[in-house]
């Protein structure tokens, strides 16, 4: 297995490391991990894991082939490069680019243009005939100076965070201030770790954040809502991105109407820009992990959002859950939310 190396996204401490290896997961692609570093993750795994993490992936940036991790000074980024072998990374005649990123404020005394030029001008003395091109180059190699450590590879495949922004709530016909964004909802749905064909189901489904990137992961979803105005908006946005679903219900999440699913996502309404209908999110969310145990196999899971204060956690092991994770994203002064990844 090559070794490869990812860059991801500082929008949050954990969620993207847990993403990146539950999409992978999902896929059946094993991986070794060797090593984190921040906004990095270091995998020993198959080629073809690329490709699924450019078409699932949220939180991640960029993707390389490594070539080699040193400490992140000068002299020992110049044996680095120096040692390795770039035969069969770049072939004669072919042209490049050396671009380096820097994550927080990690050894500042490395000024990244300069080691960008330094490193072309090593790459052209070590390897015949190749040539440095800033606007169109047939191969970049990337570099990160993380911590106290430089990594640097052959960038393979780049994340494009635009699509998602055209996701994200206001851009939708139908919009609601308890819409989940849409880099977080698709972070979610690879929580849960759908395959393609899997039936997703989401009981809270509001504007159909998480049916959105399930759908265009090629999932058959289904939603429901206890209020009907959100069940019509959500079959506008899913019309609207032109994705298909297996059903979108009015009915109460407490009595599913449907016997099996293969994994549920979801956001329960917290009473704040969500009716909660006069119940407590303690008492929605302890109900309806019991109803939705009698919809799932063995081993399927579910991913679910709740205010921190609710303790989450131990309410889905009084249900017979097993608790996966745990992550924490700060909204505003008075939400945490405490993103769940349950397995039954």
């Amino acid at each position: 297995m090559p070794r490869l190396f990812f860059l991801l996204s500082g929008e949050h401490d954990t969620l993207p490391f847990a993403e990146l290896k539950a999409a992978l997961e999902s896929e059946d692609l094993s991986y070794e991990e060797i090593q984190t570093l921040p906004q990095i993750l270091r995998l020993n795994t198959f080629s073809e894991a690329v490709e699924v993490i450019k078409g699932r992936a949220a939180l991640t940036r960029v993707c390389c082939r490594e070539l080699f991790i040193c400490q992140a000074t000068l002299p020992e980024i110049i044996r680095g490069i120096q040692k390795v072998s770039l035969n069969k990374v770049i072939d004669y005649g072919e042209s490049f680019v050396v671009r380096v990123r820097r994550v927080g404020e990690a050894a500042r005394e490395l000024a990244g243009m300069y080691l960008e030029r330094k490193l072309g001008e090593l790459i052209i003395d070590k390897i015949d005939g190749v040539s440095v091109n800033l606007k169109q180059p047939q191969k970049t190699f990337f570099g990160v100076i993380t911590g106290t450590a430089f990594v640097f590879g052959l960038k393979l495949a780049e994340v494009s965070p635009t699509p998602f922004m055209l996701r994200r709530p206001r851009k939708r016909p139908f919009f609601h201030p308890s819409s989940m964004p849409a880099k977080l909802a698709r972070c979610m749905v690879n929580l849960a770790r759908p395959k393609k064909g899997d039936l997703l189901l989401d009981p809270f489904c509001g504007t159909g954040s998480f049916l959105i990137e399930a759908g265009l992961l090629g999932c058959r979803i289904v939603g429901i809502d206890a209020k009907r105005k959100m069940v019509k908006g959500s079959s506008h946005n899913l019309i609207y991105f032109n994705i298909d679903y297996e059903g979108l219900v009015v009915a109460d999440a407490n009595h599913l109407p449907l016997t099996k699913t293969d994994c549920i996502v979801t956001d329960p309404p917290y009473g704040r820009s969500a009716s909660t209908m006069g119940r407590t999110t303690r008492e929605i969310v302890q109900d309806f992990l019991a109803t939705s145990a009698r919809t799932l196999t063995k081993g399927s899971r579910i991913c679910i959002a709740s205010p921190k204060s609710i303790n989450l956690t131990k309410i889905a092991k009084t249900r017979g859950f097993k608790h996966v994770q745990s992550h924490f994203v700060y909204v505003h002064r008075s939400l945490t939310r405490e993103i769940v990844v349950l397995e039954k």
